[in-house]
């Protein structure tokens, strides 16, 4: 019987499903009925943690016919078939507590555990890339005795770890014999048994049970065999713990179809042994299902790129490439576009060749970037050879020719150097794993090293501020980076799916999806493990050295006489720089390169694998699972945060992240297509270089500034001269960087025309969720979002063409009107709507002066087309509808306070017409600058009647994301200089003025959201300044310096209270998603490499907190992981009423037709968010996670507003009596309605007032208190009643 190479689990599991079914009818035992059902949760997975009895019992004595395991030793999935947002809301959020990280020169086994350390890390790195294909299996298997010995509990090696070895030892059995191959054998089976008794975080899955099948199969006759659990004991197992038999079948350790054959005949004599008909079965229909046809992938062809025009050839180079029937023409198309466009129309092609098949089609369009690049060296060489040009084609002054002749170089030089590496380190077997290297340059082939470093290298010119270079560390780090991820990439293909198919509609389809996900994660087998940024920066410097060696350019000049001389030159060189007085190792291009590079720049090098997808993204399981099918994802950006990610590792282990998960699968399995009645307008503007809308123009035709007359003698004259100058060549290089930008969303868009694509999605740190795909979604500008459309329709009926006339005049920024004056906008400019729509650039362009062109085209065309259609009710619309907050951030602080006035102004309140915060703002400001004007002053004459909504809008915006002053003044500055109607040279000077005027008219008019603002900051800075209990003492010791005194004694550098200040502000969403908020000092870690000593930041090795940064970003932080959850509520809610839902943070789309209903859904998930007392939760959150934390008392008396808005703190009398002569800086508590009744008296502009100068100068170093016990209370909370919301017409619209 013909089996494939390996056998695809979807059918598998449905013929499983079948199979079960019936085996129930036949009277198999029927589900437990006390256990949750399908409309109680996700689904039901074992759980990876069990006791070692429990696991012996079930090897030895498991029935024939096992029930689920009880709820207490399964996954308690949140249940989001019964999904309701009151339940969601209305339960004890639970918390995700882990230690605090120590400081960097303290460890501990539990610290370990959690935040690990860069040399345990490194460690588990070496040891899979030694497992990986046997490379050094001893090895390995040394450096894993020694770990577990280090930990015995276990917790830092996964199953994932343990299954590697498996599949390492079955390797070397089959490549040794005799007694070193019963050796492996032996081993195998006691590290399998090991993973039954003793490691709890290892617990044998699908991929063991697969392993240990094969080592029955293929070493028959090896006499451990008759010590190790028999197939029979094997298979009962596997069907103890619901393990599906597919996903042992299928594992990708069974390799080959022989393999797979035999263990199917060795599971059905076991399935006879223990009676079990029901799997013989289920194994027959897998036995079908095993024989499939061959990869559809094979033999599709390679698609080269059309090449434009650009240059010619010699008229001898154009006669040879005429005889060779070659093209005559050189392109001039930068390589990064050549390389998309090279694997867009492989996508292209397989759409041809492959229909029916999207998933394939999907793993296509993931094909590494360098791939492609390689395909391009190499075609382009071979015309050019072809052309007879040699050395004088592509290799003369061309990028491309460049890096196929450095390729080529280095693929020999890395062979050489890899095999000398190999057989050094094979010589010193004790040396430590921190010094290895030969396991990570063997991970993938010299061709793909070669390739990554070139491509790497190139893309970083000019970055960092460094001219015709780079930083060597940046260098060093982005290669290691980029090895290690297209290992992992490589690692991830070898997964098959069946995620492609239709699950239902509604949060059961998700449901279904996700229980499918978990089975396929499950049968996977792959393990990777993240590198360290040593290990990354040490293959960096590898790969960076050997390039540099071979890497020349050849360089001519002629003299006087007009004699050509010519010499190779390295294109590298590395040397240091001073950037902002600091001492910086660089990597200089020979100028020849960079000026060359400068017109064909690589920066923007798209990476293919960050497409839109042709299938539904794979529903989201871990931290790291999810989003695209065949390459690794991660579900939050995280930027060189350990306890971040251990925090969110956690969280997703204990399966506390279903809700953030399924929120993100919802945003994911949108539907999206390419609106190609707009796209062939964009298209046709683009091809004419003419600037409209958001295309910039092709050639930026501004005239250069004015060289004035008194320019040597007038230094302002001359500054301002020169400031003109550079702001000229901003612009054009600005406009350069856009055009790209457009390019590239275009050459995307033409792509996937007449697909139907998809958008995976991951969240930032405070929960905001992002479309993966940088350079075409819909979160971009109006370009983007005007060429797209939903990828199914819905009738628009009667409200749905309201909603539609209404949504064109919002776009067209007529928004501030009731909604049946916008309707009537509509209708009175219906001429200009179907002029816009038959003769978008021929007629009128009405179009062109919307607030948002390109979408308002995109509305008129589809208003046209529902007009002129037979029955404009039940015309099938495509377009997403918008609702939009009015300054979300401002509605949930005007929520949260209470604050009535601030409701009003952000339509919270019901209202006849919507309100207008930034008009009410800037005409508050310009009653100010009327004040200033009877005065005189200079900038109030100067910009009165100019301070419009558009002046103040993104400062009202952000104000309450914690914008500066400085950061008030720059974006008023940058709003004044586009009114172009202020001396640029007076616009700094007025925008500092403007600036302090419009903070002081917010803060008057949003005094709840200012009060809220001051207590999360003062609850922060005090959280960032404690310490927990365990570290009070060794807080109090002396800080030892690396050296000596004379005396050999060390010298003490004082105290280690700051040392130990490692407290992160730590808060749980209404969702469970916890936060950490990642701010710490910089640190730098010195390596030495081959090619320079650098310092990089170790992202394993935690530094004290940055206080300030930590309570200056947890206002804005807090609001913005507010309106995250929001979102994921609507999101979840709407696809449980069966509504087509995308989101751009505050902002929600749908159909037209279905408006009404995603907006009274916005409405009740903002209402019982609010209505769950937030704030009152977050403060127990605190009182919680920092319980026994202190705060050191001479950290406090430099706090500012901090219990009753002073330097003086409030606390229980029994913690005064023990502060010994510090009671000055301390007040006893009172009564507490005393007390809160004294408070309400202050008003909230109270001066800061600091500790009595009479008081005695006693010390406090050495002084504590409790952290919960001067926590400042929670502000006075207003009478506006959020349950108004529910009839505020505007609220989102």
């Amino acid at each position: 019987m013909a089996f494939s190479r390996r056998i695809r689990p979807a059918g598998a599991l449905r013929e499983l499903d079948s199979a079960a079914r019936a085996a129930r009818r036949k009277g198999a035992p029927a589900r437990d009925p006390s256990l949750p059902g399908p409309s109680r949760r996700f689904y039901s997975a074992p759980s990876k943690r069990a006791s070692a009895a429990s696991a012996a019992a079930v090897m030895q004595e498991a029935p024939m016919h096992s029930p689920p395991p009880p709820p207490s030793q399964t996954s308690q999935l949140y249940p989001l078939s019964g999904f309701s947002i009151s339940s969601a809301l209305d339960r004890q959020i639970p918390f995700t507590l882990l230690p605090t990280p120590l400081p960097d020169d303290r460890n501990s086994p539990l610290n370990d555990i959690h935040y690990t350390s860069s040399r345990t890390q490194s460690s588990l790195a070496v040891i899979a890339a030694c497992l990986h294909q046997s490379h050094d299996v001893r090895r390995a298997k040394m450096i894993f005795e020694d770990l577990r010995d280090a930990y015995p509990q276990e917790k830092l090696l996964d199953v994932g770890i343990y299954n590697s070895f498996l599949s390492a030892y079955l390797d070397m059995a089959a490549r040794e014999t005799g007694k070193s191959a019963a050796k492996w054998v032996d081993d195998a089976w006691t590290l399998f048994a090991e993973m039954r008794v003793k490691a709890a975080d290892a617990e044998p899955d699908c991929t063991t049970y697969a392993a240990m099948l094969l080592f029955h199969t293929r070493f028959k006759n090896c006499e451990d065999l008759y010590s190790a659990p028999s197939p029979a004991e094997l298979l009962r197992t596997v069907l103890a713990r619901q393990i599906p038999l597919s996903s042992v079948i299928s594992n990708p350790v069974i390799e080959s179809s022989e393999d797979a054959a035999q263990i199917i005949a060795l599971l059905q004599q076991s399935a006879v042994e223990l009676g079990r008909m029901d799997v013989l079965i289920e194994l027959g229909h897998i036995r079908s299902q095993g024989q499939e046809d061959a990869d559809p992938l094979e033999g599709v062809p390679e698609v080269m790129p059309v090449m434009a025009p650009s240059k010619k050839l010699s008229k001898k180079a154009q006669k040879a490439a005429e005889d060779a029937g070659l093209p005559t023409d050189v392109g001039q198309i930068p390589f990064n576009l050549s390389t998309l466009r090279d694997n867009l129309n492989q996508v292209l092609a397989a759409r041809k060749a492959l229909p029916d098949d999207a998933t394939a089609r999907q793993k296509l369009l993931e094909e590494s970037a360098y791939d492609a690049a390689f395909i391009k060296f190499k075609h382009d060489s071979a015309k050019f050879e072809g052309m007879g040009l040699g050395s004088k084609g592509l290799h003369h002054n061309s990028i491309q020719g460049w890096m196929w002749g450095w390729y080529q170089k280095l693929v020999a030089r890395l062979e050489a150097e890899i095999a000398d590496l190999i057989k050094q380190e094979a010589k010193n077997p004790n040396l430590k794993e921190t010094g290895l290297l030969s396991p990570f340059v063997t991970l993938l082939k010299p061709q793909k090293l070669a390739v990554i470093t070139i491509i790497e290298l190139m893309r970083l010119q000019g970055s960092g501020g460094i001219a015709e270079g780079m930083k060597t560390a940046r260098a060093l780090l982005s290669v290691g980076r980029a090895v290690e991820t297209e290992f992992h990439a490589e690692m991830l293909k070898r997964r098959d799916t069946n995620l492609t198919t239709e699950h239902g509609k509604g949060l059961q389809g998700i449901v279904e999806r996700r229980k499918l996900a978990r089975s396929e994660s499950q049968g996977s087998g792959s393990v990777t493990t993240e590198w360290t940024q040593t290990v990354r920066v040490r293959v960096g410097s590898f790969l960076v050295d050997s390039l540099m060696d071979v890497a020349v350019v050849t360089r001519s000049t002629t003299d006087q006489r007009g004699e050509v001389y010519t010499e190779d030159q390295p294109a590298f060189s590395h040397g240091y720089e001073y950037l902002r007085g600091r001492k910086l190792g660089v990597i200089k291009l020979n100028p020849v390169v960079a000026e060359r590079l400068a017109k064909d720049p690589l920066r923007e090098t798209l990476h293919p694998r960050h497409l839109p997808m042709l299938t539904k993204p794979r529903p989201w399981l871990g931290h790291n699972d999810g989003g695209y099918l065949f390459n690794k994802s991660f579900v939050m950006r995280i930027k060189d945060s350990i306890e971040q990610l251990s925090y969110l590792r956690t969280a997703s282990q204990e399966n506390k992240l279903e809700l953030v998960f399924a929120s993100l699968d919802v945003l994911g399995s949108t539907p999206w297509k390419i609106n190609k009645a707009v796209f062939d307008v964009v298209l046709k503007v683009w091809n004419t270089g003419e600037q409209l809308g958001k295309i910039p123009p092709a050639v930026l035709d501004l005239p250069e500034p004015e060289k004035p007359a008194d320019y040597d003698t007038d230094n302002r004259a001359k500054m301002n001269y020169l400031l003109g100058v550079k702001e000229l060549q901003n612009k054009k290089r600005n406009n350069h960087s856009e055009r790209c930008a457009v390019n590239y969303k275009m050459e995307i868009a033409r792509s996937f025309l007449g697909e139907t694509f998809y958008f995976p999605h991951n969240i930032d740190f405070r929960g905001r969720a992002y479309p993966i795909p940088a350079h075409l979604n819909h979160i971009g500008n109006d370009l983007s979002r005007g060429i797209l459309m939903f990828g199914e329709s819905k009738p628009l009926g009667e409200r749905g063409l309201r909603w539609l006339k209404i949504h064109l005049a919002n776009l067209y920024g007529f928004d501030k009107a009731s909604f049946d004056e916008r309707e009537q906008f509509t209708m009175d400019h219906l001429e200009d709507v179907y002029d816009s729509a038959t003769n978008p650039l021929e007629g009128k362009r009405w179009w062109t002066k919307a607030d948002d062109p390109w979408q308002c085209l995109a509305t008129c065309m589809e208003l046209k087309n529902a007009l002129d259609s037979p029955d404009p009710l039940a015309f099938e619309s495509f377009l997403p509808v918008h609702q939009d907050g009015t300054c979300n951030g401002l509605q949930h602080y005007a929520a949260l306070g209470g604050d009535n006035d601030g409701a009003k102004q952000v339509n919270l309140a019901v209202t006849d017409r919507p309100s207008d915060v930034y008009t009410y703002v800037a005409d508050m400001v310009e009653k100010q600058l009327d004040l200033d004007c009877a005065a005189g002053h200079k900038y109030a004459l100067m910009i009165r009647g100019k301070v419009s909504r558009k002046v103040v809008k993104q400062t009202v915006m952000t104000t309450v994301y914690g914008v500066t002053y400085v950061g008030a003044r720059a974006q008023i500055e940058k709003q004044l200089k586009e009114r172009g109607d202020i001396p640029r040279e007076e616009c700094w000077d007025a925008s500092s003025y403007l600036a302090k005027k419009t903070l002081a008219c917010i803060g008057d008019l949003f005094k709840g959201a200012k009060a809220i603002q001051n207590w999360f900051s003062q609850s922060a800075r005090l959280i960032a300044k404690s310490l927990p209990p365990d570290r009070v003492d060794e807080a109090k010791s002396p800080l030892y310096g690396r050296g000596t005194n004379g005396k050999g004694t060390k010298v003490s550098k004082g105290s280690r209270m700051g040392k130990e200040q490692m407290t992160s502000v730590i808060w749980t969403t209404p969702l469970d998603l916890p936060i950490v908020q990642p701010y710490r000092k910089t640190k730098k870690k010195q390596v030495m490499t081959a090619l320079q000593t650098v310092y990089i930041s170790d992202p394993n090795l935690p530094t004290e907190v940055n206080a300030p940064k930590q309570a200056s970003a947890f206002p804005p932080n807090f609001i913005h992981s507010l309106d995250a959850t929001h979102m994921m509520l609507t999101a979840l809610a709407c696809r449980g009423a069966d509504l087509t839902f995308a989101s751009v943070h505050d902002s929600y789309w749908t159909h037209a037709s279905t408006v009404d209903q995603m907006s009274a859904i916005i409405r009740d998930t903002f209402i019982q968010l609010h209505s769950s007392d937030i704030l009152g939760k977050l403060l127990d959150e605190f009182k919680e996670r920092y319980k026994g934390y202190k705060v050191p008392v001479v950290a406090i008396t430099k706090q500012q507003k901090v219990g009753r808005a002073s330097s003086v703190v409030v606390l229980p009398k029994d913690q005064v009596d023990s502060l010994d002569g510090e009671q000055s800086l301390v007040s006893v508590q009172e009564d507490t309605k005393k007390a809160k009744d004294e408070e309400d008296e202050e008003e909230d502009d109270m001066e800061e007032s600091e500790v009595d100068s009479k008081a005695p100068t006693t010390p406090v170093m050495g002084k504590f208190v409790d952290l919960i016990d001067i926590l400042p209370p929670l502000p006075k909370k207003g009478d506006f009643s959020v349950a108004t919301v529910e009839r505020s017409l505007y609220f989102f619209s």
